[in-house]
């Protein structure tokens, strides 16, 4: 059985998905006992995850699992779990933004890597469904405001980040593995906002404002502090140099890994207005 945290989130419902598809035994972590996954998926609240017996491996997500980390891996370890794949961040590898959130990853590499368990370690770029943020503004007006607008990153398709996490789940040959994961190539937000109109079929427009205009309002919104605190330290970096983009998807997969463009392409629907879908 795998136990995937974090399962509610883009990578960890598609990890869910795609171990089931191959027949494996899956529980999801969710708080949610209606939450919704493919026929077959058992459910467990957080904090009955670490009583799970049958546990071969476990998908960690360390902002999904919260205060509930320290000390969760050793637990499944004590009840039969050999494998745990950590999610991180790139920024671990390639510093960018502030420096407390690295730590913070690094801290969550480090209990995964001193469990006892075969570890792997995928360090992630931004995620594209980041941008979903953006779906209310372009229904609404069109135009993306935003901060930064030579800041560029390999953005990753987290549907890759799932293929590679059950890969890694379910080969031991990536045991002691430490992926960096990207895209393959760099973009700055008015090319993303370009690759949704195109998607869209309508033109849209990347407006910049300033690091202290978005902070106010991502706040006004209800967003915590290190919500801002995360996209604007990073982009500020990303602004004077790119983010990294690497092809490990390609070498792990045997294909490329998914643009932008086409991840826009799919996701439409989420942008889409009455009349533009």
């Amino acid at each position: 059985m795998f136990l995937i945290t974090g399962a509610t989130g883009v990578v960890g419902r598609e990890t869910v998905r795609l171990l089931v598809e191959r027949g494996a035994r899956v529980t999801a972590v969710t708080r949610n006992p209606h939450s919704h996954f493919p026929p077959g998926t058992e459910l467990v609240h957080p904090t009955h995850m670490a009583a799970l017996d049958g546990v071969e491996g476990i998908l960690f997500s360390p902002r999904a699992t919260g205060p509930l980390a320290v000390g969760l891996l050793d637990r499944v370890r004590e009840r039969g779990a050999s494998r745990v794949v950590a999610l991180s961040a790139i920024t671990v590898q390639y510093p960018a933004g502030l420096a407390r959130f690295r730590r913070q990853f690094q801290a969550a590499e480090d209990l995964a890597t001193g469990s006892g368990l075969d570890w792997t370690v995928l360090r992630c770029a931004d995620f594209a469904a980041n941008t979903l943020a953006w779906a209310g503004q372009i229904r609404a007006t069109g135009t993306v405001r935003g901060a930064y607008p030579q800041a560029r990153t390999a953005t990753v398709d987290e549907r890759d980040i799932a293929a590679v996490a059950a890969l890694a789940l379910t080969d031991p040959r990536h045991a002691g593995q430490t992926y960096a994961l990207t895209g393959e190539r760099a973009l700055s937000q008015p090319e993303k906002v370009a690759a949704l109109g195109a998607a869209l079929g309508r033109a849209l427009s990347f407006a910049e404002t300033t690091p202290e205009e978005i902070r106010r309002d991502m706040l006004a919104a209800g967003l915590p502090d290190e919500i801002p605190d995360r996209l604007l330290g990073s982009l500020a970096d990303h602004a004077r140099e790119a983010g990294p983009a690497t092809d490990t998807v390609r070498r792990l997969l045997g294909r490329p890994a998914g643009t932008y463009a086409a991840w826009a392409a799919d996701h439409r629907a989420a942008f889409a207005t009455g009349g533009h879908r």
